[in-house]
């Protein structure tokens, strides 16, 4: 056997012992030892996709949903550059990502060969670790270096405290395919009926233990863990929960959906600063929360891992990998002040809403009620996302999911299949125009690529939104173009030639029946930008008007 098939069969493998189900290929030749070995292995659902950035935002969705490392696997070059963003992102938001990519032998480097470049810590401080694997040798222990490097590897991306990605760069000499001769010096095969390594991990250490009080919140953004048990407790507490719609808590009675405007409203921040905060995640959507978490005499940060704790305003001063929220006596005043605002409020945006006609803070709210419980929705991160924070109301049984590590547009509608494919029910992906544009390549799937239950919504402004919120939409002269962008692209076209199916909205009352079918399928929305930034400022008056009231 040729060493580059011994190392990609054994490397296969072992990743798949460690529990790798998933595995994301971007074709090439150099890695046709790693593409050979992954096809011919029963225990993976392998996705193959031609564009490397579409690939590798596809295994971030599977990875992400999943909660369990997914392998991604390119060939030496500029391929492996075009995974960076997808890399930045599982960096920034903890994703679990193996990324192998393959790579000539060292040979080869810095002499002008053909898809050669250096791939030696390609993505910097972006991966949890890196390893040169080196090109493999028919010799004693290759075997055992192999197999544990793979569960080291496994290991590192799963975390569990701070999982992210893994890259290792394997360099393959020729020959790349199987020659027919099977020896090797050493057995291939694994004896263990699981890893070669088994990791154990122990348990957090000893909780954080909080003075009991009434006006205390549990605020919760990205990424949050242990969310239904700080729920729970917060609910026993008599605490609000202002929870960001990807956070995984907008539901119950303690649920503030209307915080973002709450908070806007000055005279209710400054009435109801509580005596401690507690947050989950890294919360990052509204202005007014981030602004309000500056001011908190206690804020406390709970995160896993005790090296990289979220705090954007800088206004933590505790941080804990567990907290133990006490029961306290006392009565439910601070409680009822909250719901009687949230109360106020939702009704004066939901008025304003149903007024509006179609619009995208609709849109978001009315498709949050109309999903089906069991559903995934993944969320574009500009606008979308926004409006559902300010939008949605409180509910339960739907996951919501965003791209919010580094909360850029790029790779959505891939991150959204890989969700999809990795979720047991219904899925939908809420995003605008240029984010479904930016990677359009996502759509490109051959017929014998597992295809996801996924309903692409896609608001059409003609251009970039949530620029009109922004103080550059007061450069009349030049806005349109380098911040509107507006491109006039038939997005019915674009379906068409992916062959997907496709919807027109253009009133509210058509979006539940749109929504209907199987598949992967594209619903598009028509809105305009410069009414939709008024009605942003609509709802916003009608909610601080409304809380002003019922505070006097």
């Amino acid at each position: 056997m040729n060493p580059a098939t011994a190392l990609a069969t054994v490397l296969v493998d072992e990743l798949a012992r460690c529990g790798v189900t998933d595995v994301v290929l971007a074709p090439g030749s150099r890695s046709a030892p790693l593409a050979l070995a992954v096809h011919a292995d029963s225990r993976i659902r392998l996705h193959v996709r031609v564009d490397e950035r579409s690939a590798s935002f596809l295994a971030v969705g599977l990875a992400r949903r999943s909660e369990r490392p997914v392998v991604l696997i390119c060939t030496s070059g500029t391929a492996a550059a075009n995974f960076h963003p997808a890399v930045i992102e599982a960096h920034e938001s903890g994703v679990p990502l193996l990324v192998l990519t393959a790579d000539r032998p060292p040979e080869l480097r810095d002499t002008g060969a053909s898809q050669t470049v250096d791939q030696i810590k390609l993505y910097g401080t972006a991966v949890r670790w890196f390893s040169e694997v080196g090109a493999p040798e028919e010799r004693p222990g290759q075997v055992a270096y192999w197999r544990s490097l793979a569960c080291r590897a496994y290991q590192r991306a799963l975390g569990p405290y701070d999982p992210g990605p893994v890259h290792l760069n394997v360099a393959f000499r020729e020959p790349l395919i199987p020659d027919g001769d099977l020896s090797w010096c050493e057995s291939l095969e694994s004896d263990a009926p699981g890893p070669w390594i088994r990791a154990r991990v122990g348990s957090p250490s000893v909780a954080l233990h909080l003075p009991p009080t009434r006006r205390g919140v549990l605020v919760v953004g990205d990424g949050a863990t242990n969310v239904r048990r700080y729920v729970a407790a917060a609910g026993m507490a008599g605490w609000p929960v202002l929870s960001e719609p990807n956070g995984g808590a907008r539901y119950g009675d303690h649920a503030m959906s209307t915080y973002h405007f709450l908070l806007g409203t000055p005279e209710f921040a400054d009435r109801h600063r509580p005596d401690v905060v507690v947050t989950l995640g890294r919360p990052g959507l509204s202005r007014p929360l981030l602004n309000w978490l500056s001011q908190a005499d206690e804020h406390i940060v709970v995160a896993a891992d005790m090296t990289r704790w979220p705090d954007p305003t800088r206004s933590a001063t505790q941080a804990a990998q567990v907290v133990e929220i006490p029961i306290p006596a006392g009565d439910d005043t601070w409680l009822h002040s909250w719901r009687r605002a949230e109360t106020a409020a939702r009704t004066a945006i939901d008025d304003v809403l149903d007024r509006a006609g179609l619009s995208e803070p609709r849109l978001a709210r009315d498709l949050v009620d109309a999903l089906p419980n069991g559903s995934l929705l993944f969320s574009g991160s500009s606008m979308p996302i926004r409006d559902l924070d300010q939008a949605m109301r409180s509910r339960r049984g739907l996951r919501i999911l965003a791209n919010r590590g580094a909360a850029g547009i790029d790779g959505v509608v891939s991150t959204a299949m890989g969700a999809a494919l990795a979720h047991n029910g219904p899925s939908y992906a809420l995003m605008g125009d240029l984010t479904f544009l930016h990677d359009q390549n996502g759509l490109v799937l051959s017929p014998r690529e597992p295809r996801p239950d996924l309903c692409l919504v896609v608001v059409n402004n003609d251009g970039g939104g949530i620029f009109s919120l922004l103080p550059q939409a007061t450069l009349r002269d030049p806005f349109e173009r380098i911040f509107g962008t507006t491109h006039g692209v038939d997005l019915g076209y674009l379906a068409a030639a992916t062959g997907t199916p496709y919807t027109f909205v253009n009133e509210p009352g058509q979006l539940v029946k749109a929504l209907r079918g199987e598949g992967l399928r594209i619903v598009e929305v028509r809105t305009e930008r410069e009414s939709n930034a008024m009605l942003h400022g609509m709802m916003r008056d009608a909610a601080h008007a409304a809380v002003r009231e019922v505070m006097s």
